[in-house]
């Protein structure tokens, strides 16, 4: 029997598209794409960087004696192909639209070549390998590790996290004076708490105004844009964690404690839940 033929495998940040299986993954993950979308992909990749005019992918898409609507029809494959690299139009990371010309590939592309002995291997279950610096690999949780949700719901949730938080940046900063006072009975007055507060506030109000209207407007790719916030915003809700206590005289140390320790875990909670939402767009390659 002759030995199986190299499969030619394209590599660009978290994804891979197999060009012989016709198969798109997100780290890992076979991601569902339309055959024509994936045509159009394949012919970005092999040259990126480079104009793909219309003329192009009209010939690979539709033969010649095929009558369609060309516009109409490659608008909805590079739709639908945005769609599944999370990308977008306005702010392209992935493919950019030159105006009545064609598309070109923005991001850098790896070109592997892999025996069909081991990409087999790999689509009966066994995990992508995982590149070093890759953006899969993380010591929390990954896409694949929780359930699929629908992106509505995850939005909806996200969103009221954001406003609980939001909430708290305006009332801290209203009732100041009643924040002084408390302090100065418990520990006392130090001028650099107060600092600290108004601060960490005035960061927090835009950080989240911006989460907030990505919700709403359905910003592509929220998820990747909260990774990059994540740090800074961990700091801050770990701090804000502590707010709780100011209430303690009212509400009891006990409740404070456990409300302390329920807003710890909330911006950890905030990411999985946009993993799941990510999960959604997904599916598991059949074995």
């Amino acid at each position: 029997m002759p030995p199986n033929p190299p499969r030619e495998i394209f590599r660009f940040g978290i994804y891979e598209a197999d060009a012989v299986s016709g198969e798109l993954r997100k780290s890992g993950l076979r991601v569902r794409l339309q055959d024509q979308s994936f045509q159009v992909l394949l012919l970005l990749l092999q040259r990126p960087g480079e104009l793909v005019s219309r003329d192009e992918l009209h010939q690979q898409l539709w033969p010649a004696d095929t009558f369609v609507d060309f516009d109409h029809g490659l608008n909805t494959v590079i739709n639908k192909l945005r769609e599944a690299l999370g990308d977008s139009a306005s702010n392209p990371r992935f493919v950019e639209t030159l105006a009545r010309r064609g598309y070109r590939f923005l991001a850098p592309v790896e070109r592997v070549h892999s025996s069909n002995q081991s990409t087999n291997a790999r689509s009966a279950g066994s995990p992508a390998p995982q590149r070093s610096g890759s953006a899969s690999v993380s010591v929390l949780t990954r896409a694949e590790d929780v359930p699929s949700v629908r992106p509505r719901y995850v939005r909806l949730l996200f969103l009221l996290i954001q406003l609980m938080y939001l909430s708290f940046y305006i009332l801290a900063l209203a009732r100041l004076t009643r924040i002084q006072e408390v302090l100065e009975s418990a520990i006392g007055y130090r001028l650099w708490v107060t600092i600290l507060v108004v601060l960490s506030a005035l960061i927090g109000l835009p950080i989240r105004l911006y989460l907030i209207s990505a919700v709403i407007f359905g910003v592509a790719g929220l998820q990747q844009k909260f990774a990059r916030l994540f740090l800074p915003t961990l700091f801050l809700d770990e701090l804000w964690a502590i707010a709780p206590f100011l209430l303690a005289p009212q509400i009891g140390f006990g409740l404070a404690l456990a409300a302390t320790a329920a807003l710890i875990y909330v911006p950890f909670a905030q990411r999985t839940l946009l993993l799941m939402g990510e999960r959604a767009q997904v599916v598991r390659p059949a074995p």
